[in-house]
């Protein structure tokens, strides 16, 4: 199988996985459990992890909230900057801004809270999936408490202008969320010179273990409060009760470690890898046509619609793991709610693959993707064709 589903989820690399085995198997410890050695050697570790995370986005380690992953990371920073108040005063507002190509882990939990007296706008992108920032600064009004714009599209890959919105937010007072689950390790990221106050991360997206993530939440200059989402234990500065992931947060470190040293070069190389693709998927087959911009966009994304195929291509392409959108929204038989958001018809978004690139894309792989790709367009539209022929003429 050559897999080229890496917005979906990442092979866990083998240094990561060395990483975690001590405390699998032999480093026994709860991190809260100070009074013997072994609990603070795991403590030791997990602090360590949360600098290696820290370091990535040029934060302070103590700025940096252990999670189960970028989903509940979101659900926290948004409910949490809108529940941080214990009333809806003259002072406080209820007003939230963000992007119609959001990760439905924003926009539902947008929606959740409109429902229950939020205001919430929701501002459309270009054909080219980015949002201008004139629209974001125009849609600020005093009320306005959060913007949650995403560092980088889990479908289409474009990477939008966080520095341009932290600047508009910073002058206002306002506070500024981004999902980077995507970015996070894949581009530079820093949190100080982007005004980001909230920032959301998963180690599975940079080859790092499932079920683990974190959240920045800036505690200077200003000091963001959060209302937790659970109640219980006190840990993360009370904002993530239940006992640490302990194995998953050293992994989630690991890999953020590898990043830190890596990501420039692999920037390069998955970027080349990624045009070889292109370039090969448009010499093979015609009507291939790239989703977002690809001037601004992740190294390792590409996101094409194909004329004359549909949503079950992806499923066709025997030996080959790739997505027809966001794992989220897999066995949808609807187009794509982001490439809806960027005018894409749909006759032509239900023919659309994502592929993501990984740290362990080999050049032959990709070559042996193109001519998957290709012979399994050529079978689905002689399909068509056929039983386009054979449906009787009035």
């Amino acid at each position: 199988m050559i897999y080229l589903d890496a917005h979906a989820t990442t092979p866990v690399d083998p240094r990561v996985l060395d990483a975690m085995l001590p405390f699998l198997r032999d480093q026994v410890g709860n991190a809260s459990s100070l009074d013997h050695a072994a609990g603070r050697r795991t403590l030791d570790a997990v602090d360590a992890a949360r600098r290696q995370v820290a370091a990535l986005i040029g934060a302070s380690h103590k700025d940096i909230v252990f999670t189960s992953g970028a989903t509940e990371a979101d659900n926290l920073a948004i409910k949490g900057v809108a529940g941080s108040a214990p009333d809806r005063s003259e002072r406080r507002g209820d007003h939230i801004v963000t992007v119609a190509t959001e990760h439905r882990a924003v926009l539902d939990t947008c929606r959740h809270l409109e429902a229950r007296g939020c205001r919430v706008t929701v501002l459309p992108v270009g054909a080219d999936g980015l949002i201008d920032p004139a629209a974001v600064e125009a849609a600020l009004e005093p009320r306005t408490i959060l913007v949650s714009v995403m560092a980088a599209n889990n479908e289409i890959g474009v990477l939008q202008p966080l520095a341009a919105i932290g600047r508009l937010t910073r002058a206002r007072g306002i506070l500024f969320h981004t999902d980077a689950a995507q970015a996070f390790g894949r581009i530079p990221l820093d949190v100080n010179a982007m005004g980001i106050d909230l920032l959301s991360i998963s180690a599975h997206k940079i080859h790092g273990p499932q079920g683990v993530g974190a959240l920045y939440v800036r505690t200077r200059q200003p000091a963001v409060r959060l209302a937790p989402l659970f109640d219980g234990g006190g840990h993360e500065r009370g904002l993530r009760p239940g006992t640490l992931n302990a194995p998953g947060i050293v992994g989630l470190g690991a890999a953020s470690s590898l990043a830190a040293t890596e990501m420039v070069a692999e920037a390069v190389r998955l970027s080349s890898l990624r045009d070889r693709l292109l370039d090969g998927l448009r010499a093979a087959i015609d009507g291939v046509h790239v989703n977002g911009s690809l001037a601004h966009r992740l190294p390792h994304n590409l996101n094409v619609s194909i004329d004359g195929a549909d949503e079950t291509l992806a499923s066709r392409l025997d030996g080959l793991a790739v997505s027809a959108g966001s794992a989220c929204a897999s066995g949808s038989i609807e187009p794509s709610y982001v490439l809806r958001a960027l005018g894409v018809p749909a006759p032509r978004a239900h023919g659309t693959l994502r592929f993501g690139l990984s740290r362990f894309t080999t050049a032959a792989e990709i070559d042996q993707a193109i001519a998957i790709v290709r012979d399994g367009v050529e079978r689905l539209r002689a399909e068509r064709s056929a039983q386009a022929a054979s449906v009787p003429r009035p």
